[in-house]
Order: structure tokens, then sequence, then C-alpha cells
């Protein structure tokens, strides 16, 4: 009975420390540059973003047309989402989910990282690289 007692622990142990490292991983910290895209039901508009990671910390660069809007603040990861919290004062006069806020579902493969996320019957993505 103790083997199994000390067998059991032992893979519940190895269970949860695997768990740890794949919630971890996440995203990985640094700079990325890339392409935003909105889609609305009368278009897709597009524009370059810089998006920087840093100490859970962030800051994308938006456009004068807004495309995107950009944004700054603190960000935190969930699984396969991440949560903007943008830091700033914006104007009322244009779409702020084009400010990079709010939850995203988010991939990463190798140093690509996409964001995306679905927004009042719009879809918000940023296809991004890790330089």
């Amino acid at each position: 009975m103790k083997i199994f007692k000390a067998t059991f622990t032992a893979l519940i142990i190895l269970v949860l420390m695997a768990a740890g490292k794949n919630c971890s991983k996440g995203i990985e910290e640094g700079f990325y540059t890339g392409t935003f895209k909105v889609v609305y039901g009368n278009g897709t508009f597009t524009g370059k973003t810089t998006l920087e990671l840093r100490e859970f910390k962030y800051s994308c660069e938006g456009n004068d047309n807004r495309i995107p809007g950009g944004g700054s603040g603190t960000y935190e990861l969930d699984k396969n989402r991440i949560t903007f919290h943008d830091e700033n004062m914006w104007t009322a006069d244009f779409d702020w989910n084009l400010i990079l806020t709010g939850e995203y579902d988010y991939t990463v493969k190798g140093k690509n990282l996409t964001l995306s996320a679905r927004k009042n019957n719009a879809v918000y993505e940023y296809d991004l690289l890790k330089k």
C-alpha cells in the first residue's frame, strides 16, 4: 500500500509540474513586428504595427488612421488567452476595439504570434513575428 501511495503521489507531482510548464510557456517576451487586420461586415482594413512585451507590460504602436489604434499598459496570460489592460486616455471618434485592450486568443508557432478577438460582429487580428 505504501508503494501505491508513493507512486500515486509522484505521479500527481509530475502531472502538476507538466501542467505548470505548459501554462508558463505562453508568449515569449520581446519585440514583435507585423500586421493588424480588422474584418467588418463592409470590408477588411489592415495596417503595420509593432508590439513589445516586457515584464507583463506592453506597448503597441498604432497608425495615424488608427488601424490599429495602439495601446499600452499591462497584460496577463491564461492558457491560450491574453488580456490587455490599456492605461491611456482616448477620444471617442473611432472604434475603440482598434485599441489593443481586452481579451484575445493567441497562438504561438515558432517566432510567429497571432492574437485574435471577435468583438461586436468584427474580427480583430494581429499577425506578428518576434525579432
